[in-house]
C-alpha cells in the first residue's frame, strides 16, 4: 500500500450559498481522479455544540447495559434502525463487531410519510420501519439533538447538491434542472448512522501499532456509500478510561472531554484511489465533509465518482500520564442523503431496487 498526501478540496458555506463554487473545484472534489470528498467550512455557530453533544451521546449509548441496548434494536428492519452491533457482514464474510451503530431515518418528513411508504414498498423495512429511541430518562435530549444536527447537515447537503446541479446542467445532455438538490431536499429516505468505534483491546483483535496488509481497514472495511452525498462530521476521540461514559439518573448528560487528536496518528478515514494509493482524510472539527456515493455517480452519468474508503483502527496506547492502557473510542456521525425509494438513479432503476441489492449484499 502507498500513502498519498493529496488534500481534500475545501469551500466555505457562503460560497455554496452564493452559488459561486467553480467547476474546477467540483471536478477536483468529485471527478474521476478525485478523492470524492469536499470539506465545507464556516458553518453556523451552533454546529460545534451539536456535534460535541451528539458524539458524546455515542459513547454513553454504547456503554448502556446489554438489556437496555437490546430494547433499542430493530430486528424487523434488519438492524438498519436503532442500535446495531455484530449484525453486518464485511470483508471475508466476517461480522463487524468493532463498532456499534445507531441508525435513524432522519428526514424531517419521515414520520408523516412512513405509513404510505409501508404500503408502497412492502417487504422493505430497512426504509419503512419506525425509528427507535431511548427514553428521556436514559439519554436526555438524545432524540432532539440528533434531529437538530441532522437537519443542519441536510441543509448544507442541499447547497452542495445545488452546486453539483449547476455543473451537471452544463456538462450532461438532458440533465434535469435542479434534480440532485430536489432529491436531497425532498427525500424521506435519508438515513443517519451515529457510530461508536469501541476502544481497541488485544482480545478484540485490535492492532498494537503495526497496521499492515489486510488489517489496515480493521475498524471499517473498504466500501462505497450507495446514496448521493454522505455528510460526515470529524471524529471525536474520547479516552473512556479517563472519562468513563457512565450515566447518573439524577443529572443531565455531560459532554465528554475530547482528545485533541487520535493517539494513533495513522487511525482514521482513508480514501483508496483507482491507482491503489490511499489518502488519509482529516476533517477539521468545525467543518463538515461530503462524500460521493454510488447513486450520485449514476445520476451524474459518471462525471462524479463514488470512491472506496475505509477506517483504520487505533493502536493500543498508554493512558493519561503514561500509566495503564488508554481506552480510546472514536465517535462520528454519517448522514446518507439518499433519493426517495421511487426516484430513478439510472434509466429504469429506482433507488429502492438499487438499495435492496446493497442491503442484501451486506446483511
Amino acid at each position: 500500500m502507498q500513502d498519498s498526501a493529496q488534500q481534500a478540496v475545501a469551500v466555505s458555506l457562503s460560497e455554496l450559498e452564493q452559488g459561486v463554487v467553480s467547476f474546477d473545484s467540483l471536478e477536483d472534489a468529485f471527478g474521476p481522479s478525485s478523492l470524492g470528498i469536499i470539506v465545507v467550512k464556516h458553518l453556523p455557530t451552533k454546529f460545534a455544540e451539536l456535534r460535541a453533544k451528539l458524539l458524546s451521546y455515542a459513547s454513553y449509548l454504547a456503554n448502556l447495559p446489554a438489556e437496555e441496548l437490546s430494547k433499542l434494536e430493530s430486528p424487523q428492519s434488519h438492524y438498519l434502525v436503532g442500535w446495531s452491533c455484530g449484525k453486518e457482514t464485511l470483508k471475508d464474510g466476517k461480522y463487524d463487531t468493532l463498532k456499534g451503530s445507531y441508525y435513524v431515518n432522519c428526514a424531517s418528513g419521515f414520520d408523516t410519510a412512513r405509513a404510505d411508504l409501508e404500503k408502497k414498498f412492502p417487504g422493505f423495512p430497512e426504509y419503512t420501519a419506525p425509528n427507535v429511541w431511548p427514553s428521556e430518562a436514559i439519554l436526555e435530549a438524545f432524540e432532539a439533538t440528533f434531529h437538530e444536527l441532522c437537519d443542519l447537515i441536510i441543509d448544507v447537503a442541499v447547497l452542495v447538491a445545488r452546486a453539483c446541479d449547476q455543473y451537471a446542467e452544463a456538462k450532461i445532455d438532458g440533465y434535469k434542472k435542479g434534480y440532485l438538490a430536489h432529491v436531497v431536499k425532498t427525500s424521506v429516505s435519508t438515513k443517519a448512522r451515529l457510530l461508536h468505534y469501541f476502544p481497541p483491546s488485544s482480545s478484540s483483535g485490535a492492532n498494537t501499532g503495526d497496521v499492515t496488509g489486510n488489517d489496515e481497514d480493521d475498524w471499517c472495511a473498504t466500501h462505497l456509500d450507495h446514496g448521493c452525498l454522505t455528510g460526515l462530521t470529524s471524529a471525536m476521540f474520547i479516552d473512556e478510561s479517563a472519562s468513563p461514559p457512565t450515566l447518573s439518573p439524577s443529572s443531565a448528560v455531560p459532554v465528554l472531554p475530547e482528545l485533541p487528536a487520535s493517539p494513533d496518528p495513522r487511525a482514521g478515514l482513508y480514501i483508496r484511489s483507482r491507482t491503489g494509493q490511499t489518502t488519509k482524510v482529516g476533517i477539521p472539527r468545525d467543518c463538515l465533509a461530503f462524500q460521493t456515493g454510488e447513486a450520485l455517480e449514476r445520476i451524474t452519468k459518471g462525471k462524479f465518482r463514488a470512491v472506496p474508503h475505509f477506517v483504520r483502527g487505533a493502536a493500543l496506547g498508554k493512558g493519561a500520564g503514561g500509566e495503564g492502557m488508554a481506552r480510546v473510542a472514536r465517535n462520528t456521525l454519517a448522514v446518507f442523503t439518499q433519493p426517495n425509494l421511487e426516484e430513478e438513479v439510472d434509466e429504469g432503476v429506482t433507488f429502492a431496487q438499487f438499495a435492496r441489492e446493497i442491503v442484501e449484499r451486506n446483511h
